[in-house]
């Protein structure tokens, strides 16, 4: 099925429509001081944006998995008042949201920030209007990685036949999420992921900005 004729989009948010890496990155600094440790090498803080968080703090800095969920628990004492909207949309995602709704096409988001934050930022920069469903991580790291996100969305939004489905991210995350739901995926590159990275992982299409991402959705 040819991508424009594709009836569910679904988008990831960090780096795809928010450049949020200062918000992360500003709480994963703030979360780290809690233990002492002052990292200042903004490469392997970036490195935060995308993966479930849980899983970050153990494989880029060694924690246990219980010193991993105390520097989350930090983590979240910094993000909700300051992080979550130390952020910016990306030039043209607006006007992208806008044609999209002039379509048939039924957007969702699929992220595997908390649910709960991820409203808040969409309600803040009146994004979440664009959206015909939302689907975020929980609390309980029952739902943290990006195929169970897109899993879950698929099954609350009653989705069944996965190729009029096609998933939109800028991480090696969102590509293996999608292919494991059994749908096809558009990496983007002006996010937070690697040409190298994406095309690993086998994304079917490739976006070097939001305009080339209307061309490959048909709309531009």
């Amino acid at each position: 099925m040819k991508i424009a004729d594709k009836k569910y989009i679904l988008f990831d948010l960090d780096g795809t429509i928010t450049d949020s890496m200062p918000g992360i990155t500003n709480s994963v600094k703030y979360a780290l001081a809690k233990f002492g440790i002052y990292e200042g090498d903004q490469s392997v803080l970036q490195k935060f944006v995308g993966p479930p968080l849980l899983g970050s703090f153990i494989n880029f800095y060694g924690f246990s998995p219980e010193k991993a969920q105390q520097a989350v628990v930090y983590y979240r004492e910094y993000y909700p008042d300051h992080g979550m909207f130390e952020c910016t949309i990306y030039d043209g995602i607006i006007n992208l949201f806008e044609k999209l709704r002039k379509t048939d096409k039924h957007i969702i988001l699929a992220t595997a920030k908390p649910e709960l934050y991820t409203k808040k930022i969409l309600e803040h920069f009146d994004l979440i209007k664009y959206f015909h469903f939302v689907a975020g991580s929980d609390f309980t790291n029952t739902r943290s990685e990006k195929e169970q996100v897109i899993a879950y969305a698929l099954n609350k939004y009653g989705i069944t036949n996965t190729d009029e489905c096609i998933m939109i991210g800028d991480r090696c995350y969102d590509i293996n999420g999608a292919h494991i739901n059994k749908m096809e995926a558009i990496g983007v590159l002006y996010g937070y992921g690697s040409k190298s990275e994406l095309e690993e992982y086998h994304a079917e299409y490739l976006a070097e900005s939001v305009y080339d991402l209307g061309k490959l959705l048909g709309i531009d």
